[in-house]
């Protein structure tokens, strides 16, 4: 059995409700037996899809799935609604094929709506990504009511009751397939869905039970996050219509780059220049870390290129404890602007060494020019 959830269900890891409940709705369309003919491994899959779907959709299965994997999930399952057989919703593989559900009965009251998740970008320092920090965001968008607590109605009232639908929020009707009667529902037009109606709207939200406002969330951003990274903040998203359960805010993180540092996972890559004499003899040379600043010892005859490893000094781990590397490339600088007796040493280490130099007497350079004059 495949054990990525989200790859057997083809959504992404921070893939919304909604977006797990289309795929899995697909899914259950082309693969139930009824739809496959009775064939085992499309049946085998279904329940793979069935089990992947029912653990992301929980939010407390859905983490410790993402912490543990498949064998942590099982644990933290949650009781089955009506309707639930073997783990799987039937209510949304009814709603695959039919459009509704038919477990709600006439008298169960319409289930509580929810908002819209909300999507925004914040900005962080290098520095602020690797170890942590609590920022606040502003965003405008839908608040429950103050003056109602979300419920629409004008103070001293309450919601009814709606009359059409009984409560429920849907309408029923059976219509006729090449299968037989089929029954299907549909939100009820008067209350949309919401099971009740406002006969005496709040004069705030004007029914609403929510109004626009620019609000502040605070973002707590955990050590070791990474440019791209989107974190999840339950319940920091839009207020439903008329009480529910608020959606999410869904926070992009944007890093900076560092102007000395470069990142790869967990691990930090920075790069050291040396002088040559330093690099030939051998030197302890500081260099800054995000600890503040370390000597790396030099050893005689390094070169160019050579990468020195000191640990624990890179990134925190975000699902673990320690922290990744810093690797320092060394760099080793040619020097220029020569003084004359800089340039005379020079030559004389290198008449010692028996190395041959472009321009000195006798020299290629030398000759060419004799030839010319």
């Amino acid at each position: 059995m495949a054990t990525d959830y989200y790859e057997l269900l083809g959504v992404s890891r921070d893939a919304s409700e909604e977006e797990l409940k289309r795929a899995y709705r697909r899914l259950a369309r082309e693969l139930h037996p009824d739809a496959s003919g009775g064939d085992p491994a499309s049946e085998a899959r279904f329940k793979e899809v069935t089990l992947a779907y029912e653990t992301l959709r929980d939010p407390e299965r859905r983490r410790q799935y993402d912490m543990f994997g498949p064998d942590g999930a099982r644990g933290a399952g949650r009781a089955g609604a009506p309707g639930d057989i073997f783990g799987a919703g039937l209510g949304d593989l009814f709603d695959a094929f039919f459009g509704g559900s038919p477990f709600r009965g006439a008298n169960q009251q319409a289930a509580p709506h929810r908002g819209d998740d909300v999507e925004v970008a914040l900005d962080l320092r290098f520095e602020e990504a690797v170890f942590g920090v609590e920022r606040s965001t502003s965003l405008r968008g839908p608040v429950t009511c103050e003056v109602c607590s979300g419920s629409g109605a004008a103070p001293g009232t309450s919601p009814a009751r709606c009359a059409d639908c009984s409560g429920t929020g849907q309408l029923r009707r059976v219509r006729q397939s090449i299968l037989g009667q089929v029954m299907t529902t549909s939100p009820c037009p008067r209350c949309r869905g919401l099971g009740t109606t406002v006969e005496s709207p709040c004069p705030q939200c004007r029914g609403e039970g929510r109004r626009v406002e620019e609000r502040s969330v605070t973002v707590e951003v955990p050590p070791g996050v990474d440019d791209g990274t989107t974190l999840r903040i339950t319940g920091a998203g839009a207020a439903p219509i008329r009480g529910g359960i608020p959606g999410d805010l869904y926070v992009h993180l944007r890093v900076a780059p560092h102007e000395r540092f470069q990142r790869s996972g967990s691990d930090l890559l920075a790069d050291l220049h040396v002088a040559s004499t330093q690099a030939a003899l051998g030197a302890e040379v500081p260099i800054a870390t995000l600890d503040g600043d370390q000597t790396i010892a030099v050893p005689a005859g390094t070169q160019s290129g050579k990468v020195v490893r000191l640990r624990g000094r890179g990134v925190p781990h975000v699902r673990g404890r320690g922290r990744g590397d810093l690797h320092v490339r060394i760099v080793v600088d040619t020097p220029t602007d020569l003084s004359k007796e800089q340039e005379r040493l020079l030559r004389e280490f290198a008449r010692l060494r028996g190395e041959a130099l472009a321009n000195e007497d006798g020299g290629f350079l030398s000759r060419i020019r004799s030839s010319l004059g």
